[in-house]
């Protein structure tokens, strides 16, 4: 093995060992709402709002779904997996989000990659009491790949023009105050960052 193979075995093992570390010792969000609120979070960050890729999907009927469907309104789209633990963490935070904020002009987005399909992502929804989050499935998971994915939770602040603003890797407490606060001063600034570019 190469020296340089070395050292992304090490980077990666570091990496994991850090995670675990914070869910051991409690710290179930390692992602914190202070980190969102301030801004130090989000990576990836781009120096202009840039476009998603189209992305689609099925909804619990099976009716296909898209983003371009979603045009003209925010989302927090999310892609995560029922057998994700952190994800697992995070979609109570995500579905209070929908309950408070979700309406004509925003919408979480939960997007599951489960293979299980919608059955899968019904039988979570309720086993965890989750009420206004609707039902979404990528069962290919092509979504996570098109958008060039690293680890779910995988989550992306996209604006009514379908713009990405900024994404997070990892869970978050999505119904913090300073979360919303964040979320609801980053929709609205949007369209003085410029066009999306790609």
């Amino acid at each position: 093995m190469t020296k340089s193979a070395f050292a992304i075995v090490g980077l990666v093992a570091l990496v994991v060992g850090i995670y675990a570390k914070q869910w051991w010792d409690g710290d179930r969000y390692p992602n914190s709402a202070a980190a969102v609120a301030h801004g130090a979070l989000p990576v990836g960050l781009p120096e202009a709002p840039r476009p998603v890729p189209e992305l689609r999907f099925v909804d619990e009927t099976g009716a296909p779904k898209s983003l371009v469907g979603f045009r003209g309104r925010a989302i927090l789209l999310n892609i995560w997996a029922t057998w994700c633990v952190p994800c697992r963490k995070e979609m109570p935070a995500l579905d209070r989000l929908q309950a408070t904020l979700g309406g004509a002009d925003f919408e979480v987005v939960a997007l599951s990659i489960d293979r299980g399909g919608a059955v899968a992502v019904k039988s979570f929804y309720q086993e965890l009491g989750l009420r206004a989050l609707r039902v979404y499935v990528d069962a290919s998971a092509q979504a996570f790949a098109k958008l060039r994915g690293v680890g779910i939770p995988l989550t992306l602040l996209v604006d009514r023009r379908g713009c990405e603003l900024w994404r997070v890797v990892g869970p978050v407490e999505w119904d913090d105050p300073a979360v919303k606060s964040r979320i609801r001063s980053d929709i609205s600034e949007a369209p003085k960052r410029g066009a999306c570019s790609a």
